[in-house]
């Protein structure tokens, strides 16, 4: 049974909290995140007018991410957070007036029950699952911040093979929007490694404005990188394993540097890209 199956059989108020806390030691120095790490619908939202097996597909969340997460967090001893709830529900990687924070339409897919949303209802949505998303990340940003520890904020994604008919070459990408302190070493580290396609920005852009990196660490100049792996990789558990390995003998040593750490202003290329568009 898929997990948007076990929770639309559940009672409603027996919903769970919509974010995932895994506890981690903020000498770590690193906060993990995975802003699409289930595919989960509650009770009260139905199926969103969709068959099941759109619940299975990169629309509703990001295949392996939160495999590669949770692996990821154990080998490094660092705190993780990850959201429960499926991205069709409302997309906490958007910003709060990006018009694809709840999706009407995804790779081909109309989305029933989100035609109709209103303002109310986003709003709703944003009260019940967003915030408490961004309210946990803040918590933890400001514990580490509090213990001496600025964390490099490392978000965790996964895309989908083929997009609009297109094979993607990539094995994994590194996006980064103006501060590189994390993302030019694991470019540069993943490039190394024989056999692997590496995108640099690819295959999306990682300056977004209003994006769960740009909220939470361009913001505070925190380091940061998001991490975006191709989903047959990490499908299986022992792909999820073998990423998540790779990455963790990537970030420790980056980790152990304060100096990346240190909290500084790189500036933003969301401007530009939005003056672009």
């Amino acid at each position: 049974m898929s997990a948007s199956a076990a929770l639309k059989s559940a009672d409603p108020a027996l919903e769970p909290h919509p974010v995932e806390i895994l506890e981690g030691t903020l000498e770590s120095g690193i906060l993990l995140l995975c802003d699409h790490a289930s595919n989960a619908v509650p009770p009260d939202l139905g199926d969103l007018g969709l068959p099941a097996g759109e619940f299975e597909r990169h629309i509703a969340y990001d295949i392996g991410a939160a495999a590669v997460t949770r692996s990821l967090a154990r080998r490094l001893d660092a705190p993780a957070i990850l959201t429960r709830f499926s991205r069709l529900v409302i997309d906490p990687n958007r910003g709060r007036d990006d018009p694809t924070l709840v999706m009407r339409l995804s790779d081909g897919a109309v989305v029933p029950g989100n035609a109709k949303v209103d303002e109310a209802e986003i709003q709703r949505r944003i009260e019940r699952f967003y915030d408490p998303y961004d309210a946990a990340i803040s918590d933890a940003v400001h514990k580490a911040m509090a213990s001496g520890h600025p964390p490099a904020i490392v978000t965790v994604h996964s895309f989908t093979p083929v997009w609009r008919g297109w094979p993607r070459p990539w094995h994994v990408g590194i996006l980064w929007d103006a501060d590189d302190r994390y993302a030019r070493p694991l470019l540069e580290g993943l490039a190394a490694e024989k056999g692997l396609v590496v995108g640099d920005n690819e295959p999306y852009d990682g300056a977004l404005a209003g994006d769960t990196v740009d909220r939470h660490a361009t913001i505070r100049g925190l380091a940061n990188a998001l991490i975006e792996i191709r989903q047959d990789l990490i499908a299986s558990d022992e792909g999820a394993e073998e990423w998540a390995e790779r990455f963790a003998r990537l970030l420790k040593p980056l980790a152990t540097r304060s100096e990346l750490r240190k909290p500084a202003i790189f500036g933003t290329r969301t401007r530009e890209r939005l003056r672009q568009h």
